[in-house]
Order: structure tokens, then C-alpha cells, then sequence
């Protein structure tokens, strides 16, 4: 995956876009085109794409007004209709509506002790094919304000954090209330916390006013030494606390006991082995910077530990998951430590700094 980088200044949301898609605007198209072709491989006809994209990209001008005119202005500038590029940013609502929407495997540790900055650290596992190219962005949504992220073009956020010391990381989950309904972007849930939330309570108040079709769980983490897991699903919302010892841990399964009820995640999932493994090695993660960090997270498996995805050669393509990014988020100085390939990797590539 080759990580791009782009800084907008502007405040106005279709300046933005913009900007965004005349920069970017090959990115931005080829995404779009691979993601309707894995979407049809899944066994979703374009025609239903595009209705499950509609009515989730409505539900978000509704809610979101700025992030909906950021990715029409996006698509035009590069060129593409309004409904494809508002697909990628809606792609786990309409996995939410396929038939067999595969497994997601995600591992996020954060530790915030009382009195100290967090130490956070998550792999992003995806399909390759689909993410040839990311964007690293770091925009003004308001004055004063700056939001860096990681994203996939199209998409409006995923994991971030903002001038007011605030962080997100992102883990997809899966719940018997998940439908094809078109409900607001999970993706764009992450972006409005990072635009507007200075505090764990702004961000947990504003996921709750959002209406999802696709359960997904944010890790909000702030300066302030406060983490909490929101856990998103049209059952509604459910907030898991750091434990006292300042350890919040997450992968792909609900960890709140009335929402883990109602939980579908893939047979073949790795999420509860990767959570054990998490545990297993987690106190040998603070106070190690960046690299160092990604490297104990691995533990003393290596490149064999079971957070570090290979894809499985063996499978048609679709279906071949690896683990492209590591990351790790810093609240107190704004900034994004990020590799992207396997957290075992890091001792020798190092991390970078955006």
C-alpha cells in the first residue's frame, strides 16, 4: 500500500472536497472502481450498491451535512458519479447488506494510565487489492482546529486524531441488527468525533445521535488519560471503559455482554485468539516508543503472531486479507506514528511521523 499525504487549510467542506479530488482524482476513481467490483464478486449487483449507497449517503446529509458536500465536491472534481465515491465511503454499511460480507480482523491495544499521555497501537487488516493507494490527511474543519487521519480515498475518516488531544481507532464488528438499510456511515461516526469532539463525553454523545445500519466499534482515546470503546450497531450503543488498570483492549467481537448476544462476527475469525494474545503481551508495551511498541505487541512470536495477517495465497484474491498498517497515536503533540505493513516489521522500517 503507498501512503499519500495532503494538507487542506480551507474550512469550507466543498473546497475541501475539492481540492481533495483534483489532487487525487486517478486515486479516487481506481478505488471506486475496485470497490464495485468486490462488492459484485460478494454477490451485491451494482444497481443495489447504489441504492444501499444512496440512502446511507442521504442519512449522512442529514446528520452530517459538511462531510456529505466534502465527498460530492470530492467526486466531481475527479470525475466520478456522486454515488460511487459515496459507496466507498458507505462500504461497510453495504457489506452489512451482503451475503457473506467476510471476516474483519483488526487488533487495537491502548493503554492510559491516570496522569499520563495514552499509548496506542492497532494493525488495520484489509484486502490489499482494494487499497493499492491510502491518504494520510490533515485538514481544518474549524478554525483553531486541526484533524490529522488515515483513510481510504473516498471515504471521509477512520483513525485519527485532533488538536484538542483527542484520538480514534477503528475496529468493524458484526450484529444480528446490521442491514442493508443505508444508515450513517461508521466511517463518517470517526471523522464527526475528530472534527468536533475535544472530550470522551462530546465523542460519546455524538455517535449517539447517529443512526447506523453496520456495527463498528471507536476507540477514543484523550490526552486527559480517558479511553472508552464505543461500540456502534443498530441496536443501539454501548461504551466499554478502560479497566482500572488503564488497559482497553479490542479486536473484531463485542465486548459489552448485551450487544455480544446479538453478535454474528465470521465463524473463522481470529478475534478472540488475537484479544488473548493481546493480553498475553500488553505489559511489555508501555512506555516504549513507537517502534518498539509495535514490536511487543507482536510479543515473541514475531512475524508469526497471530495480529500480523498474511494473505492466504491459497484463496481467490477477494478473499485474501494481510495486515497493511500499523499505528499508533499520539494526542499530546497531534500526530500519526504509522507503518504501512506488519506491526514485526517496525524494528527495521521504523515508524514514521505525520
Amino acid at each position: 500500500m503507498e501512503l499519500h499525504t495532503l494538507t487542506t487549510e480551507t474550512t469550507d467542506p466543498r473546497e475541501r472536497g475539492t481540492l481533495l479530488g483534483a489532487r487525487f482524482g486517478a486515486q479516487v476513481r481506481r478505488v471506486a472502481e475496485l470497490y464495485r467490483e468486490h462488492f459484485a464478486l460478494l454477490g451485491m449487483p451494482v444497481e443495489q450498491v447504489r441504492d444501499i449507497a444512496g440512502r446511507s449517503h442521504e442519512a449522512l446529509r442529514a446528520w452530517a451535512p459538511d462531510l456529505a458536500e466534502e465527498s460530492d465536491a470530492c467526486a466531481d472534481a475527479a470525475g466520478v458519479e456522486r454515488w460511487a465515491v459515496a459507496a466507498v465511503g458507505a462500504r461497510t454499511e453495504i457489506l452489512a447488506g451482503c451475503p457473506s460480507p467476510g471476516k474483519g480482523e483488526c487488533s487495537t491495544a491502548v493503554f492510559a494510565p491516570a496522569g499520563a499521555a495514552p499509548q496506542t497501537v492497532q494493525t488495520w487488516d484489509w484486502h490489499d487489492l482494494l487499497v493499492p493507494e491510502a491518504l494520510l490527511h490533515a485538514l481544518t474543519p474549524s478554525e483553531g482546529r486541526t484533524v490529522k487521519l488515515f483513510t481510504e480515498f473516498g471515504a471521509p475518516g477512520k483513525i485519527g486524531v485532533n488538536s484538542a488531544g483527542l484520538g480514534v481507532h477503528f475496529n468493524i464488528l458484526f450484529h444480528a441488527s446490521d442491514s442493508a438499510s443505508g444508515g450513517v456511515p461508521v466511517h463518517a461516526v470517526a471523522r464527526r468525533i475528530l472534527d468536533e469532539a475535544d472530550t470522551l463525553d462530546q465523542a460519546v454523545e455524538i455517535a449517539s445521535t447517529a443512526r447506523v445500519s453496520a456495527s463498528t466499534s471507536l476507540t477514543v482515546v484523550t490526552a486527559g488519560s480517558s479511553a472508552a470503546s464505543l461500540e456502534l450497531s443498530p441496536a443501539g450503543l454501548a461504551v466499554v471503559p478502560a479497566a482500572e488498570d488503564g488497559w482497553l483492549l479490542h479486536t473484531n467481537h463485542f465486548l459489552d455482554a448485551g450487544l455480544a448476544a446479538a453478535d454474528t462476527g465470521p465463524a473463522d475469525s481470529m478475534t478472540a485468539e488475537r484479544l488473548a494474545h493481546l493480553r498475553e503481551v500488553r505489559g511489555a508495551m508501555p512506555g516504549l516508543p513507537p517502534a518498539e511498541r509495535a514490536k511487543a505487541f507482536c510479543g515473541d512470536a514475531g512475524a508469526d503472531a497471530v495480529v500480523c495477517m498474511r494473505p492466504d495465497e491459497h484463496k481467490p484474491p477477494h478473499e485474501q486479507w494481510g495486515t497493511l498498517l500499523t499505528v499508533g497515536l499520539d494526542v499530546t503533540r497531534c500526530a500519526i506514528d504509522y507503518l504501512a505493513g506488519a506491526p514485526h516489521e517496525a524494528p527495521t522500517a521504523g515508524l514514521a511521523s505525520f
